[in-house]
């Protein structure tokens, strides 16, 4: 029957999309838990040798050229890995001390080289340790952000390197509220100072100054670098960008992820102005923020250091000529934290404008990867998010977000399932035709075609419910996906983190055997199922016997196995998008009935499901 087409194609649109989504979804997952495995069994049998040599510039510019900064050369001696710890006891410290930021900066070189975000933690409990961002140079992941100057070229005199040991000026930590102040002189007539200031966020604002009393006016070119060494663990998927990015000027998003800087090695980007630059995980990134009105001479690049390679994000400003007895200044920001929504500035209303708007930032918000369908993710964010700030939990906003979803769709849906209940009405007349013309299929649609004509029904009308659900679905994994708002936000019971799957499992009863199912090779991915697939499974099947039994047996096999089939492959996804699928269900369940029974069509729910019980006794 065509009805039975329609929502049979609609199932199979649905399961084609869902086994895409096992493919590019499951499969790189399994990779990068292997991957991960072997990492860190290379990283305990002390193996993996890591570069400690500066990314700082060095080098001056040639004639005719553009000063860069430099990078690690790719002869480098690599030196063994020492412990976070031991590395940040090597040398002197000024002590970062904000209500997000824990960590230090290096007196030894003058870096930012050691952030921890203390109101994130790597795992649900609150106990275990916060999120590490920034690690100094000799340590597993070296990750740190450095400032300074090039020498332009002629010049002679000593500049600040990573072996530079600074001087602070007075005491204390760094703080929103007390800026800290380093010094290094060169002794040959050049004093340079660091202003370092930070707010209560992610946002460091470094002001460098050159005094100038020697006996020749010197030339010098401002930069700021963020440097990583050896590429992270990623989690591999094409829907999110991990790695360099930037928003620079008329060029627009540049995002390259590392085998592709890999690849390139050395990406230019010249005459920028109003730009920012970075590098982006999942949920943190670090990015320079430079004035907006400079005019910056960027760059991505990909150096090889030792068996790893060194990737790093930087810019150059415009020459400062130093006179005798003058300053040169130059000012620079970073950004480095968690991507809050917020905080970033995603949308210029709401409280969310944040360094977006206030820094006047070209597209900040670009930070977090909205993806293509941004213009419906967004909203789709923002409704989760409206609903939190009165209800402070992101589980109760994404149900009353699918009852929104389902009030402003009700027309188009109600014209739906109203065609649907219509085509279920005639049903007595489209069997009549087919007993009349059995041989003649031709006739038969041109007749069916007439009934639907005369009945104002609109055959494809089925597809419609499950077709307006996809955009919706996609949306919703996005923001639970990308989101660090997600990240660890609880439902109620057991579900702690709607951004990861229910963590219950039918297959050790739920907890009482002291085994996980998953952990069997080659399908244990596919034994995950929690308590919440199982629910999302029962409305999906109570959805399917809504509608009357199909009279061909394949497509009775096709409505029997279409929810087990989708619950084991929902089990996997994150517990908040198996809560919407659920809850979506039993509302359309109501609304069909609803409707149903309003166009004088006989709800067969119940007779359905006993007749599929009475057949099982049988």
């Amino acid at each position: 029957m065509t009805d039975n087409r329609n929502t049979i194609l609609a199932v199979i649109l649905s399961g084609l999309v869902l086994i895409a989504w096992q493919y590019f979804y499951n499969v790189p997952q399994m990779e990068k838990q292997r991957a991960q495995q072997q990492a860190q069994s290379e990283l305990q049998k002390g193996s993996t040798p890591q570069p400690t040599a500066s990314a700082t510039p060095g080098a001056a510019p040639q004639p005719g050229s553009t000063a860069q900064p430099s990078t690690p050369a790719a002869n480098q001696q690599a030196q063994p890995v020492v412990s976070r710890d031991a590395a940040i006891a090597a040398s002197p410290r000024v002590k970062i001390d904000t209500p997000r930021i824990a960590g230090s900066i290096s007196l030894k070189g003058g870096r930012i080289d050691d952030i921890a975000l203390v109101q994130f933690r790597e795992t649900v409990d609150p106990k275990s340790p916060p999120i590490v961002l920034y690690s100094p140079s000799g340590t597993a992941e070296p990750y740190y952000a450095e400032f300074g100057w090039v020498a332009a070229t002629g010049v002679t005199a000593k500049m600040p390197d990573a072996q530079t040991v600074w001087q602070q000026e007075g005491s204390g930590s760094l703080t929103p509220t007390s800026p800290v102040v380093l010094k290094w002189d060169n002794g040959d007539g050049l004093t340079f100072r660091r202003t370092i200031a930070v707010d209560d966020h992610y946002l460091f604002t470094v002001k460098d100054e050159v005094s100038n009393v020697g006996n020749a006016p010197v030339t010098l070119y401002p930069f700021a670098l963020i440097s990583r060494h050896g590429a992270p663990q990623v989690s591999g998927y094409y829907i999110l960008h991990e790695g360099l990015i930037g928003y620079l000027g008329d060029q627009g998003l540049q995002e390259y992820a590392y085998k592709k800087v890999d690849e390139a090695k050395q990406v230019n980007f010249n005459n920028v102005i109003n730009g920012w630059l970075g590098i982006t995980d999942k949920y943190w990134a670090s990015a320079l923020l430079p004035d907006t009105n400079a005019k910056l001479q960027a760059r991505f690049s990909s150096n090889p250091s030792g068996n790893l390679h060194t990737y790093q994000t930087d810019y150059l400003l415009d020459p400062v000529t130093i006179a005798i007895g003058g300053t040169g200044t130059a000012n620079a920001r970073l950004f480095a934290g968690a991507k809050e929504a917020g905080v970033v500035g995603v949308f210029p209303f709401a409280g969310l404008g944040g360094y977006n708007k206030a820094l006047g930032l070209n597209h900040f918000d670009l930070l977090i990867d909205w993806g293509w369908f941004y213009f419906i993710t967004k909203p789709m964010f923002l409704g989760l998010d409206f609903f939190y700030r009165f209800f402070g939990n992101f589980g109760i906003s994404i149900l009353l977000v699918t009852v929104i979803v389902k009030l402003l769709f009700f027309p188009l849906a109600n014209k739906s399932y109203a065609s649907m209940a219509k085509m279920k009405s005639i049903q007595p007349q489209l069997q009549a035709l087919k007993e009349r013309y059995p041989d003649d299929k031709v006739k038969q649609q041109q007749e069916m075609m007439e009934i639907y004509r005369k009945e104002k029904i609109n055959p494809v009308a089925g597809c419609l419910p499950v077709v307006i659900q996809i955009p919706v679905f996609f949306s919703l994994y996005k923001v639970l996906f990308v989101t660090i708002e997600m990240r660890h936000a609880p439902f109620i019971g057991w579900i702690k983190d709607l951004s990861a799957p229910d963590p219950t499992n039918l297959f050790n009863l739920f907890g009482l055997i002291p085994f996980d199912p998953t952990t069997i090779p080659v399908f244990g991915h596919y034994l995950a199922l929690g308590i919440w697939p199982i629910i999302m499974g029962i409305t999906m099947w109570f959805q399917m016997k809504l509608n009357p039994t199909p009279p061909d047996p394949t497509q009775q096999i096709i409505f029997n196995w279409m929810p087990l089939i989708f619950t084991f492959m929902l089990a996997g996804f994150p517990a908040g998008l198996v809560i919407y699928w659920a809850w979506n269900n039993l509302l359309s369940v109501i609304q069909q009935s609803y409707i149903m029974r309003r166009n004088g069509v006989k709800v067969e729910l119940l007779d359905n499901l006993k007749a599929t019980f009475a057949r099982k006794a049988t």
